[in-house]
């Protein structure tokens, strides 16, 4: 097996802490894996417990496959023992290992929460480290979310680089688009200044939700569809459709919002 290549952080987690990225996986990476002659996900860094590697087994499982494999991985070996007794199911595996994949070939990676603990200059080698570890045609989600899942963003990428960007929030609580700022990945958080384009596509974002303020007489969810629509028609790449912004989400062609500098 390969040195692991990492560090160990914070191990912090919470159940239902990535529904929102687990289902957004299920539909975006469904294809790929049902497609997969070994439908092997990897989680990466699952933390102190393995709730939400758990709990990705078991969305896959019942939207994409029976016969996923998920395997989580931890730089921490300690974490990795602690880990064990829950790799009952079969297909569901607990091992050490760091953006070197333990050399696996996964179809999909999903790494949360992790990046966000390095700094920035990082980022170029840790997705590079992963996406060449990937499946042919296999593709990494990398991002962040808060303690709860409320708010969430992650990057989509395969061998080629990052191909787009999705924000993502439970409309019930959100008071403003600007928030999700807060949670954007390593590689875009610190562009989030004016003259940025991911700047500038968060302040679109949240204009749209001003604008369409009159909408929230009929709830939080057609205000959102109203904002969506808004930077659409406003020429920025949106590249998902009305049943997904339904769910307080949007994706943006990555070119859009990739940092300037």
């Amino acid at each position: 097996m390969p040195r692991p290549v990492g560090a160990i952080t914070r191990g912090t987690t919470n159940p239902n802490r990535l529904r929102r990225v687990d289902n957004w996986i299920a539909v975006h990476c469904g294809e790929l894996l049902r497609d997969a002659p070994d439908p092997l996900v990897v989680d990466l860094g699952y933390g102190a417990t393995p709730v939400t590697t758990v709990e990705l087994r078991a969305r896959l499982v019942t939207a994409v496959r029976p016969d996923v494999r998920v395997i989580g991985l931890e730089i921490d070996p300690d974490r990795v023992a602690a880990a064990a007794p829950a790799a009952d199911p079969p297909g569901l595996d607990f091992v050490r290992g760091g953006f070197e994949l333990a050399g696996l070939r996964p179809v999909v990676v999903r790494a949360f929460n992790v990046l966000r603990q390095y700094d920035e200059p990082a980022v170029g080698p840790a997705w590079r480290a992963m996406t060449e570890a990937l499946a042919p045609d296999g593709v990494l989600v990398e991002g962040t979310c808060d303690e709860l899942g409320r708010l969430a963003s992650w990057v989509l990428l395969d061998r080629a680089g990052p191909r787009s960007l999705t924000l993502a929030a439970r409309l019930s609580t959100l008071d403003t688009p600007a928030t999700l700022a807060e949670r954007l990945p390593k590689a875009l958080i610190h562009h989030n200044v004016p003259g940025e384009p991911v700047h500038e596509f968060v302040e679109a974002l949240s204009g749209g939700w001003r604008d369409a303020a009159p909408y929230a007489t009929f709830g939080p969810r057609q205000r959102w569809l109203r904002a969506v629509s808004a930077v659409r028609e406003a020429g920025w790449p949106v590249l998902d459709r009305p049943a997904r912004w339904r769910l307080g989400e949007v994706t943006v062609a990555w070119p859009a919002v990739a940092p300037a500098t």
